[in-house]
């Protein structure tokens, strides 16, 4: 089974900033991970990640949160948007 996309969502605003989701559902998991997704979402803002999510092959799934890298458990591809979301809205200007 070759991979399958399974969202993919780009915003780029009149500023440059970008907004990015994509998901895969792979054949295999990415190692170190045991599911079978293969994604990333990212918030650059000025050119800068301000918050970023994935599962890199090698390091499994982490996040990306104002510039340090922290473990994330991915329990599932819902779950993992909703707390991207609310990663990005936390950091925004009220």
């Amino acid at each position: 089974m070759p991979a399958q996309l399974i969202t993919r969502f780009k915003d780029i605003t009149s500023e440059g900033d970008i907004l990015e989701v994509v998901v895969w559902k792979v054949p295999k998991p990415v190692p170190p991970t045991e599911h079978g997704y293969k994604y990333s979402a990212v918030d650059v803002r000025h050119g800068v990640r301000v918050v970023g999510f994935d599962n890199e092959r090698g390091k499994g799934d982490h996040c990306h949160l104002d510039g340090i890298e922290v473990p994330y458990t991915f329990t599932s591809v819902a779950q993992m948007i909703e707390d991207f979301i609310a990663a990005v809205a936390a950091r925004r200007p009220a």
